[in-house]
């Protein structure tokens, strides 16, 4: 929930006997109003209406501030969500063993899960050729009203040749797992030419060697990107212990209406927290709180996906992370 403030001034100018002077009164009244902080447009937290009122022998004119504090929309308007209903799940899995299969790989199965949950809304499913040029190109996708998205990584899917001769004319592919699984359905597919250089020199700025991701993922992938639309068969699980730490954006959403947060501010790291982290999430918060947030909430959001080889495990750092929330910002003062 935000906190809205509603301040109402109500200015009253009275005729004097005197033409010279006049005497003016002024009230004041501030409301408090809880309200949810997802459906407040984030370019307009100052809402300011006029009103004005004549009367004879006097004027007067009511001026109502609105002031919202509000987590900003997803990217798109909407957020995405391409888990199958549990009531729908076993028709689309009987529908999606007949299908060509394709095999993810586990980086692919990651960002599965990415599209899946509305993390890169408003992508509904792996890129077709023309949101990955305008990705590619401009950094951005252009939505259906004209308006543009920040999407400067290309989310695509990768096949090889003996994959798309299996395809085929086939419209829908189902996805599987690494470990044979079905994990999703792949609708109105599209396959397009991998051109692997372009895609690493536009996304990095280089070809040099010694790019950890181009040299474990891009360049092994096959020749070929296949996009559709995704639909994903169930919620995607790990079962490395961790899942419960794997909130999706509608239940983090949910969580932050649930402790009433008039403001999130999230701290994205690959690391175990330290002294400058901490003392940096001390920082946002107190001036959350003098800019007039009364209960701003810290979003720790680790990278559980792909990082550098000699980056610390992710068991260790969501261990010691959990830890340092415990501890609360206080102790780490001290």
């Amino acid at each position: 929930m935000s906190l809205t403030i509603e301040l109402h001034i109500t200015t009253t100018t009275h005729l004097n006997l005197n033409p010279q002077t006049a005497i003016s009164k002024r009230s004041y009244s501030i409301q408090f109003q809880s309200k949810s902080i997802y459906h407040s447009n984030p370019l307009t937290p100052l809402v300011l209406s006029h009103r004005k009122m004549c009367a004879l022998p006097s004027s007067s004119s009511k001026v109502s501030f609105t002031v919202k504090s509000s987590l900003i929309d997803p990217d798109g308007g909407s957020l995405v969500d391409l888990v199958v209903p549990e009531s729908e799940r076993a028709a689309k899995i009987s529908e999606a063993e007949a299908m060509p299969k394709v095999k993810l790989t586990k980086i692919d199965l990651e960002w599965a899960h990415v599209i899946s949950e509305g993390w890169a809304s408003p992508l509904k499913g792996f890129m077709r050729e023309d949101e990955y040029l305008q990705s590619l190109h401009f950094n951005s996708l252009r939505m259906k009203d004209g308006s543009l998205v920040n999407l400067s990584l290309p989310i695509v899917l990768s096949v090889d040749d003996e994959a798309k001769e299996r395809i085929g004319e086939s419209i829908d592919v189902a996805l599987i797992a690494p470990n044979g699984d079905l994990v999703a359905i792949l609708r109105r597919t599209e396959i397009y030419k991998h051109n692997k250089e372009e895609r690493i020199a536009r996304t990095w700025g280089t070809t040099a060697p010694g790019l950890p991701y181009v040299e474990e993922v891009i360049t092994p992938a096959g020749n070929w990107l296949i996009g559709g639309d995704l639909e994903v068969l169930k919620p995607i699980k790990y079962n490395d212990g961790l899942d419960h730490y794997r909130l999706s954006p509608h239940q983090l959403r949910r969580e932050f209406d649930r402790r009433q947060a008039d403001a999130v501010f999230a701290f994205q790291l690959r690391n175990p927290v330290h002294n400058g982290h901490a003392l940096l999430m001390n920082d946002t918060r107190r001036r959350l709180l003098e800019s007039g947030y009364k209960n701003p909430i810290l979003l720790l959001h680790p990278l559980g996906g792909f990082t550098k080889a000699d980056d610390v495990p992710l068991d260790v750092r969501m261990e010691q992370h959990s830890k340092v929330t415990f501890a609360g910002p206080r102790r780490w003062n001290s």
